[in-house]
């Protein structure tokens, strides 16, 4: 079978790989979409932490099962399913209170383990969700979509509450559709205005704040100074990251939902004043790929206006490259396979 190995940084190649073994346990996959996400541009790159080269990159995936054995959730061969990636190990402290996504030896498909961008995949029957009656596509996205269903969760967002989401690339705007399905009043913040006029077309969201117009004074102005409870940061940029503590109500919660490789600083007099809440969001786990999997049969997310760029898999590489030009205006690429 074909597949492509991100061989080292900004170094793609196709190569004819082994076919997976069937193992009790785990279903044969042959992938059908695969989504371009941030991590895949950063390994790219050489810029993504905890990565090894070199590496199937590929964990926005969906398929169909060609070979499954009996299991209690009742796959069969010919489903349509959707990955979960995140590898864990059930034992660790996380693991066992419940918190898989932060397991302690996690290994997420197409950056610890290798991943999708390949013919064929075998998962653990457990880490699969039944996707018939949606289309490939949107199977694909549940990944991306999850992290911020999880991070919305983790947050303890409530409805009618005011939110800040900063950054509108394909995890901001997962974030912003799902905290308005919350019942959540939600403002989005970029440094580019065309993608704030998508977020208000696309994710509905209440105001878009331009972060180079004097942001803090917009945000005061739109919650009548009391700012809002719950902040986002999902930049992956470190100058963001730092500044979003002036961003948060006395009382709220600052939400890290992007990453980046380094150290993040920030006002301690703010940060007390506040008496912030300051966590991080990493993954989902399997709650909320089901919340978005029941979010999306439901009609919930527009999905063919966020799958903005489609290649065929053998042209793949070819076109990795101009998916990280800001004038290409991609929103979240997706590879085909036949």
């Amino acid at each position: 079978m074909k597949g492509i190995v991100c061989e080292q940084v900004e170094q793609f190649k196709l190569l004819e790989l082994e076919e997976p073994v069937f193992t009790e346990g785990e279903a044969i996959v042959r992938i059908k979409r695969v989504g371009i996400c941030g991590t895949d541009l950063h390994a790219y790159k050489g810029n993504q932490p905890f990565f090894s080269y070199p590496r199937i990159l590929g964990h926005e995936l969906s398929g169909i099962i060609e070979q499954i054995g009996d299991n209690a959730e009742g796959f069969q061969a010919g489903d349509q399913i959707s990955v979960i990636p995140y590898l864990h190990c059930g034992e660790c402290v996380a693991c066992r209170n419940g918190k898989t996504n932060c397991c302690t030896s996690i290994k997420v498909l197409g950056v610890h383990a290798d991943g999708g961008m390949r013919e064929k995949i075998s998962v653990p029957v457990t880490h699969l969700l039944n996707t018939n009656g949606l289309t490939l596509e949107q199977a694909a996205v549940i990944e991306p979509f999850s992290i911020g269903a999880h991070a919305v969760r983790h947050s303890g967002l409530g409805k009618g509450d005011t939110a800040l989401v900063i950054g509108a690339g394909p995890i901001g705007l997962g974030i912003m559709a799902l905290a308005k399905h919350a019942g959540a009043n939600v403002i989005a913040m970029d440094v580019n205005n065309e993608r704030l006029a998508f977020c208000k077309q696309w994710a509905k969201v209440d105001h878009a704040v331009n972060a180079l117009d004097n942001p803090t004074a917009q945000l005061e102005a739109l919650t009548n100074g009391d700012y809002p409870i719950i902040v986002f940061d999902a930049t992956g940029n470190t100058n963001s990251m730092s500044a979003a503590v002036q961003y948060v109500a006395h009382g709220g919660t600052l939400v890290y939902v992007g990453l980046v490789k380094g150290h993040i600083s920030f006002d301690d007099s703010e940060f007390h004043k506040r008496e912030l809440t300051i966590m991080g969001s990493r993954n989902a786990t399997k709650e909320d790929c089901q919340h978005v999997l029941d979010v999306l049969r439901a009609g919930g997310i527009d999905v063919n206006s966020y799958v903005t760029h489609q290649v065929p898999f053998n042209e793949m590489i070819e076109h990795f490259d101009s998916w990280l030009d800001p004038a290409n205006k991609v929103i979240k690429a997706m590879i085909e396979f036949p």
